[in-house]
């Protein structure tokens, strides 16, 4: 992000030579050209954020970086031109925005496609020393896909004397040693405590010497929130969540909170009222009335409230009970199945914001019915419920549409993470990288 906010800014510069060959405007120079540049910069940055461009986790092959790119970019100029209507003091002439925009595509493809060489690189990755190679250890071999290992490498595995070994791997150390001997002898820079039963044998002496050495020490459950953007449930206990840090309400962060979400729902509902309306003729010309869908859903504390939606589904949808949505769900009408594409059908929620139910930001409301099943078997359950639920949410960008228990437990993990690490910069993030989700269908079902 840091070096295409510089080619960005370097492109308008560069722009700026080509157009004026030297002859440069009195008012373009100096301090207005870098304020210039750099508004130009920031939305461009801003742009590419919210096509998802700087997801750490980001597996795309290089035609879809490209798409991503050029909407970016379109999204940017749409921006830009707003920027410079309401301060044209900032603006750029337009032979010098065309140029800008140009020679930007061309700085970032040539970027992209030379992180694309090196960042698989183990120059770029932290060298970790797991301690341990039991059951919790073994987790860390989840972590397959090279876009959840682009941070680090696991460079030994070290046995915990009396502990079972689960792991069987090349990489498993039994030569023993001294855990500071082990670091060096692996150059490792990070040592990750996997150990099974930390009551017994637990190395506080050689713990205390590597952290003295300059080598960070860091507990597994932390390591994989770190790594992968979720909190492992199969691994956390009540202690851990009480003594972590997060997991933390303060009035201010509520209150500013509520004010993003007020303002944006009420600008939403101002500029969105005329494809709510076309979307409502729609769904009465196809199938009648209603055109809203009311629904119960759980929402902070376990409180319930009545959930908004268009009615994407045949009337008699659910007459027998309460089911999850599947792939090509019969019952989604052909006005439903466009809706749902576009999230159409979730712009009501915004109302469901305004009045205090929802936030912008938050974990997707659940039925009572499916709450109730699945807290009796997926331990931590309630533990979402303890801030509101959101129109958008982490999990939401982080795993495809949930129609299981199983998908539920997935993105429960997601949403311990947001609600262990919830602040404003994360949800303007969150917001702005909902944009791709949208755009490309992300979860639609």
């Amino acid at each position: 992000m840091a070096v295409e906010l510089a080619l960005a800014f370097s492109a308008v510069l560069a722009a700026a030579g080509l157009r004026f060959q030297g002859d440069f405007p009195a008012d373009a120079v100096g301090w207005s050209l870098v304020l210039r540049a750099t508004v130009f910069a920031v939305a461009v940055v801003v742009a590419l954020t919210a096509m998802g461009l700087y997801q750490i986790r980001q597996r795309l092959k290089i035609e879809g970086v490209l798409a991503r790119l050029v909407i970016g970019l379109g999204f940017a100029a749409v921006a830009l031109a707003l920027i410079y209507y309401v301060a044209p003091v900032v603006s750029l002439w337009r032979g010098w925005w065309v140029l800008s925009f140009a020679v930007t595509l061309g700085l970032l493809v040539a970027s992209r496609t030379a992180f694309a060489r090196v960042v698989e690189q183990d120059l770029f990755r932290r060298r970790v020393l797991v301690y341990g190679a039991g059951k919790r250890a073994a987790t860390l071999l989840e972590l397959r896909r090279r876009s959840d290992q682009r941070g680090f490498q696991i460079v030994a595995f070290v046995p915990v004397p009396q502990e079972a070994h689960v792991v069987q791997d090349e990489r498993v150390d039994k030569n023993g040693g001294s855990l500071v001997e082990l670091a060096r002898k692996h150059d490792a820079e990070e040592i990750v405590i996997a150990m099974d039963d930390r009551r017994r044998g637990f190395p506080i002496r050689d713990l205390l010497d590597c952290k003295f050495a300059g080598i960070e020490v860091i507990e597994v459950l932390r390591f994989l929130e770190r790594e992968s953007g979720k909190v492992k449930i199969d691994l956390m206990d009540p202690s851990w969540m009480i003594f972590s840090e997060g997991f933390t309400r303060r009035s201010a962060r509520t209150a500013v909170g509520r004010l993003l979400d007020l303002v944006v729902s009420i600008v939403g509902v101002a500029l969105g009222w005329p494809i709510m309306l076309l979307t409502a003729l729609a769904i009465l010309l196809e199938d009648g009335r209603p055109v809203l869908y009311r629904q119960t859903r759980v929402g902070l504390l376990g409180q319930p409230f009545e959930l908004l939606k268009f009615r994407s589904m045949t009337k008699d949808a659910e007459r027998g009970a309460a089911q999850w949505a599947q792939q090509k769900d019969t019952r989604v009408t052909k006005v439903g199945a466009f809706i749902r594409k576009l999230r159409f059908d979730e712009l009501p929620q915004l109302l469901n914001i305004i009045r205090g139910d929802m936030r912008l930001v938050g974990p997707r409301p659940e039925r009572p019915e499916f709450v109730q099943s699945l807290a009796a078997s997926i331990p931590y359950y309630h533990e979402r419920h303890c801030v509101k639920p959101g129109l958008t949410g982490w999990a939401q960008l982080s795993y495809p549409y949930g129609s299981s228990e199983r998908d539920a437990l997935e993105k429960l993990q997601f949403d311990l993470y947001y609600v262990k690490n919830q602040g404003f910069i994360f949800d303007l993030i969150i917001l702005l990288q909902t944009v791709e989700v949208v755009i490309w269908g992300k979860g639609a079902r």
